[in-house]
């Protein structure tokens, strides 16, 4: 800090003051987005935990449809069931910046994928329903991968900026104070010694 290394001076003493209220003012900054970046870490949370609870509602679904299917089928008639074509799916991501961090939205579009190539020699509705759902697990999948993304660099962001904030706070404002205090003290004996000087010399030519 600038107040151990220079001598104890008024401009030193202006110059301190000045660069306290710069760390001062950095800390408030530091402060107000860790409690902007903790709201946006527990909405994210929030929204992780919801798509994880329809998730898992999609996967016990679908396992009960997979049943369904396969006591229709057999095993081996529903391996031949024609799959849709996914290659035509679009995964999509959006970006916005919120305090440094890129928030990324994703998801999987696919309206233009197109109907099956061949059709089932032995069409069902639980075939049908079973699809359904795997095509929704995957949608879904693709959404949460997005929040689960965000929820990692919005915390690494949380805990730099906290401990940013934390030596701001507890290390360098209480220096930059204490060399003030010092520097103030110092001053003030200077000009108490130049004043009983003074003094004194005023009494020995009275």
């Amino acid at each position: 800090m600038i107040g151990h290394r220079q001598a104890p001076t008024q401009a030193a003493v202006l110059e301190l003051r000045s660069e306290h209220e710069v760390v001062r003012e950095a800390y408030v900054f530091l402060d107000e987005k860790r409690l902007l970046l903790a709201s946006e870490l527990l909405r994210q949370l929030r929204l992780y935990q919801q798509l994880r609870t329809e998730l898992d509602a999609l996967h016990a679904n679908a396992r009960d449809a997979m049943q369904a299917a396969v006591m229709h089928h057999g095993l081996n008639g529903l391996q031949v069931y024609p799959a849709k074509p996914f290659k035509d799916a679009e995964f999509k991501q959006y970006t916005h910046n919120f305090m440094g961090v890129d928030l990324i939205e994703t998801e999987l579009n696919m309206e233009n994928i197109p109907d099956r190539t061949a059709l089932p020699s032995n069409p069902s509705a639980k075939a049908e329903n079973c699809s359904r759902l795997f095509c929704d697990i995957t949608m879904k999948s693709a959404v949460l991968a997005g929040v689960s993304g965000n929820l990692y660099r919005l915390l690494a962001e949380y805990r730099i900026t906290e401990r940013r904030s934390r030596a701001l706070e507890n290390i360098i404002l209480p220096e930059i104070r204490l060399s003030l205090h010092e520097m103030s003290s110092h001053l003030e004996e200077l000009e108490l010694e130049d004043a009983i000087r003074v003094r004194l010399r005023s009494n020995k030519w009275a």
